[in-house]
């Protein structure tokens, strides 16, 4: 037996004000049929003894701790650089002054 019958379908696109045409209520009369079969082989898996869960393996966030290491100097980082203003790069202005 279908878990949705056409009339059903043409009933929600009444609904929605959707205009379908006959064919159409004809294909998706099945594919809603056949998404809804999915949906009941689903729910008759899951078991009340099973606890709801958002992922089957439990989420732990791995991250290393902080240490502290030696890094460039100010000086290095711009010794590079082709212009330097106040210990900060110096680039050409893009935006006008109001932006």
């Amino acid at each position: 037996m279908p878990a949705i019958s056409r009339d059903e379908v043409a009933h929600l696109a009444r609904l929605s004000r959707l205009a379908l045409s006959e064919a159409e209520l004809d294909q998706f009369a099945g594919q809603l049929d056949s998404i809804l079969s999915h949906v009941r082989t689903v729910s008759e898996v899951a078991a009340a003894d099973v606890p709801a869960t958002a992922a089957p393996n439990p989420a732990t966030n791995v991250t290393r701790p902080d240490q502290v290491v030696p890094c460039l100097t100010p000086e290095a980082a711009l010794s590079g650089a082709p212009a330097v203003e106040d210990q900060r790069f110096l680039v050409p202005q893009i935006l006008g002054e109001g932006e």
